[in-house]
């Protein structure tokens, strides 16, 4: 059995550690190192404890601990420093590192020695990377030897990542698991985060298992990525927060702005937005229920009507919003086109909107749902949205009926803006210009509405169709050179 590796199967944090007992005996430190190194240098925390730690009258064991230092020649620090310690074998004894070597393997008989204190040698690596000095981990650790209570030594996070990589190598279980409690107690900096990550593969899977808990996403058996449903449950928490609570809806909307894979982001928005608009749906379909309507208990089926129009309108202000974010994210693909196959829903909506019955239950209800078809029909005609031409076309033919409905609803927008309805009349030409001319012939026909009060007052339709007209009377192509 080598010297390092009794009493387990832990991995060693530091290999390089050497150590020399009698029984393979080597040349006097003093004689060896005199001439190379500086004489060791007492460090605050290696003071001596009377009949205890570095109590050279009562030791029975000598460590010397080596510097590993690797630096360059011509560094002023290139000379090896030591640091003896007067240790007992009783604390040694708690290291299963020191256990093995002092055992009666590697221990002479006392007739063959001729020093009855055992010397032990052991490299420390270099302090490049350490907050402390060269050897105080080693000695932090050492002197915890002779104790059993860890809190006074084990302070910060720090503390224990410096202290832990020492207890790994020494096979010294009590600290080990105290310093793995203290870390998984304790906050991190991104940085000892990462000392953390690094440190995981020497400890045993039992004393990891928390530490990895909270650094290292749990396997879903869904399928569906953690950080994912994190977004997800965030979005749903803003849209489903008192109406008021802007402040909400402003940090969420910023995790997704800062969140750096697109591709979750869509999905995350494409499932709520599908949810949303699957409940505007349901709502709004039993408040235009024929069948309601024909019900014998009229106060009931009145109360579970207003009920559904009030509980439609709270989801269509979710649905702007998340259309809002979609848009801005540029990810409203997937909406713009569920949004053109919404046949049903139109329908349901000139029911609702022919009846004045809605205005004493949702009046903000129509202008909810024409600023999501105006967010997402202006995306579509800016070019932020590449909609497929059949899209475009579906788009403006199932919600043009509904603007038409809703003209004379929606409150004006605030001073210096242009009515909402007349904005979204804008809208549909542009979007009619870009189909063919099959198409936009069809949908322009459709939008003689537009021409309110005189003809100076439709400007943007007169354009659309003067537009078509040219395009119209311009002579048949044919593929030659001009």
């Amino acid at each position: 059995m080598a010297p390092g590796s009794g009493g387990g199967a832990r991995k060693r944090a530091h290999a390089e550690s050497t150590t020399s007992h009698p029984s393979e005996p080597d040349p006097d430190p003093d004689e060896t190192l005199a001439e190379n190194c500086p004489p060791p240098t007492p460090i605050p925390s290696s003071a001596p404890t009377a009949g205890g730690f570095n109590d050279p009258a009562t030791a029975d064991v000598l460590l010397r601990l080596h510097l590993d230092d690797s630096s360059p020649p011509s560094s002023p620090a290139h000379h090896p420093t030591f640091l003896d310690l007067h240790l007992h074998f009783f604390a040694l004894r708690r290291s299963r590192y020191f256990a093995a070597l002092l055992s009666d393997r590697w221990l002479p008989d006392a007739t063959d020695s001729t020093d009855a204190v055992p010397r032990l040698s052991l490299m420390v690596p270099s302090p490049a990377a350490r907050s402390r000095g060269p050897f105080e981990s080693h000695v932090a650790v050492l002197r915890l030897l002779y104790t059993f209570d860890f809190s006074g030594s084990i302070l910060t996070a720090a503390d224990a990542l410096e202290m832990l990589p020492v207890a790994l190598e020494l096979l010294f279980d009590d600290c080990i698991q105290a310093c793995v409690r203290f870390l998984e107690a304790v906050p991190w900096t991104e940085e000892e985060e990462e000392a953390v990550l690094n440190l995981i593969p020497f400890l045993q899977e039992e004393e990891s298992r928390d530490l990895l808990a909270r650094i290292l996403p749990e396997t879903s058996s869904d399928g569906k990525h953690p950080s994912e449903e994190m977004l997800h449950s965030l979005i749903l928490s803003a849209i489903h927060s008192h109406p008021k609570v802007a402040t909400v809806k402003a940090f969420v909307a910023k995790l997704l702005r800062d969140y750096p894979s697109r591709d979750s982001v869509r999905s995350v928005l494409d499932r709520a937005f599908l949810v949303s608009l699957e409940s505007v749906k349901k709502l709004l379909g039993e408040y235009a229920s024929p069948d309601f309507r024909v019900a014998e208990d009229n106060d009931e089926t009145e109360a579970i009507q207003r009920l559904s129009l009030y509980k439609a309108m709270v989801n269509a202000r979710h649905l702007l919003w998340l259309v809002e974010r979609m848009i801005e994210l540029r990810v409203a693909d997937m909406a713009v086109r569920e949004w053109s196959e919404q046949a049903a829903l139109v329908a349901d909506l000139q029911r609702t909107f022919r009846d004045d019955a809605w205005r004493n239950i949702a009046p903000g209800f129509p202008s909810l749902v024409m600023r999501c078809t105006s967010r997402l029909a202006n995306a579509v005609a800016a070019g932020s949205i590449l909609a497929p031409r059949q899209v475009r076309m579906r788009l403006v033919k199932e919600w043009l009926p509904v603007l038409n409905v809703c003209r004379d609803m929606v409150s004006p927008m605030p001073s210096g803006h242009k009515m909402l309805y007349q904005e979204m009349e804008e809208i549909f030409l542009s979007i009619i210009s870009t189909l063919p001319m099959s198409d936009a012939q069809e949908l322009l026909q459709q939008c003689l509405s537009f021409s309110t009060r005189n003809v100076d007052d439709c400007p943007h339709l007169i354009l659309a169709f003067n537009t078509w007209f040219r395009r119209a009377n311009r002579p048949p192509y044919d593929g030659s050179a001009s």
